[in-house]
């Protein structure tokens, strides 16, 4: 018998039906997530098993010191794999800035230094100028953005720069029928970071970045423009053993977000939400930035079952449901190292900007950070 749903995606209109069919839509997936939520209230699939454990502070890898031994082994393996051309930086732009207003991010305006997209093409040329090869710069845009972004791209005229589009999905009501907005069209959105071993595999960037010698890719936020291709950290991760490094940085009163915890003897990131009742949060004293090195062969190969998590939200005062996937289960997956990093003066690695008062308040150390690494002329 076929069901509401069913009949309620058949009738979709077809220019509708074909974007969701370019954008990773996949009918049986919503189906089986519509019979969940029509069986009624059960145990939240955003909980994993088992009672998350508190990480020792061994269990972070501390930045060697400036001038060390240690981190200039590390310095010069990066700067080998920059002047090899085998790194591409992955930055993710599918966000609409809801807090400044609806605009693109990543075409927001940082005082001093450019938009968000100004700033990291910026970066990709000063690494070109001083290692002799540009790293190819990928955005994984979403429907939202794509459109503005590729234009800008193009006014710009930046050279080796490419946008991809994440995944599109459908909201649902919380009985599991299709979601109208008041004019009576679907709610549609982007499933969420997680979309991006997907998104990239439809593009074909990283399969011929990975056939033509790529090695490393740099996986960041948009608004996060303390978070620039270190030779260093670049080092540090090709010299480790683990296929994947997370940054982590220490938290400030206030901070909420993925943090690592050991469950069933195995290290990973764990958002807030999915902690079980009667973890504290606060036990953990760092938290991620959502900030990434990746070996490419690892990322091109992981095609596990990305699980995803059911997501409340408020569209046009009403509630809609919606499943959304994270990056961050690749270290659910694959060995992980996590790299403690500063947040604080001109060495910061965490400097996002979600509002009009994070960037009035970060715009000078955003600077600062940027001319201090040679990207942005310094003011001295």
């Amino acid at each position: 018998m076929t069901s509401l749903l069913e009949r309620e995606l058949a009738a979709l209109p077809e220019a509708l039906k074909t974007k969701l069919a370019q954008n990773g839509f996949d009918v049986a997936r919503l189906l089986r997530w519509s019979m969940r939520l029509s069986n009624g209230p059960t145990a939240s699939m955003n909980v994993p098993a088992g009672m998350p454990e508190v990480p020792s502070e061994e269990d972070y890898l501390r930045l060697p010191a400036p001038g060390s031994s240690a981190a200039q082994q590390a310095t010069l393996r990066g700067e080998s794999l920059l002047r090899e051309g085998r790194v591409a930086v992955l930055v993710l732009a599918g966000g609409m800035a809801t807090r400044m207003g609806g605009i693109v991010k990543a075409l927001a305006e940082v005082p001093g230094v450019g938009t968000f997209l100004e700033a990291r093409l910026t970066e990709m040329h000063a690494l070109h100028m001083q290692y002799g090869q540009r790293p190819e710069l990928w955005l994984m845009s979403s429907e939202a953005t794509h459109e503005a972004l590729t234009e800008a791209i193009a006014d710009i005229g930046a050279p080796a720069t490419f946008c991809f589009r994440q995944d599109l999905s459908l909201r649902l009501t919380s009985e599991g029928h299709l979601f109208r907005k008041a004019d009576g069209t679907p709610s549609t959105y982007a499933t969420g970071h997680g979309d991006v071993a997907d998104a990239l595999g439809r593009s074909g960037l990283l399969k011929r970045f990975v056939a033509s010698g790529g090695t490393h890719v740099f996986l960041t936020n948009v608004d996060n423009l303390g978070a620039t291709l270190d030779p260093m950290l670049l080092g540090l991760s090709d010299l480790a053993s683990a296929p994947v490094a997370v940054e982590v940085c220490d938290k400030e009163p206030g901070d909420r977000g993925g943090i690592p915890v050991r469950i069933a003897g195995r290290m990973s990131v764990l958002e807030e939400f999915r902690l079980p009742r009667g973890f504290d949060p606060a036990q953990v004293r760092v938290f991620n930035t959502n900030t990434f090195w990746l070996r490419a062969d690892a990322l091109a190969a992981a095609n596990f079952e990305w699980p995803y998590f059911e997501v409340r939200k408020k569209v046009e005062g009403l509630e809609a449901v919606q499943f959304e996937r994270l990056v961050q289960e690749l270290t659910a997956r694959l060995n992980t190292s996590y790299l403690r990093v500063p947040r604080d003066g001109a060495e910061s690695r965490f400097l996002p900007v979600k509002d009009y008062e994070d960037l009035e308040r970060r715009g000078a150390a955003i600077a600062l950070a940027l001319s201090s690494r040679g990207i942005l002329p310094s003011k001295a």
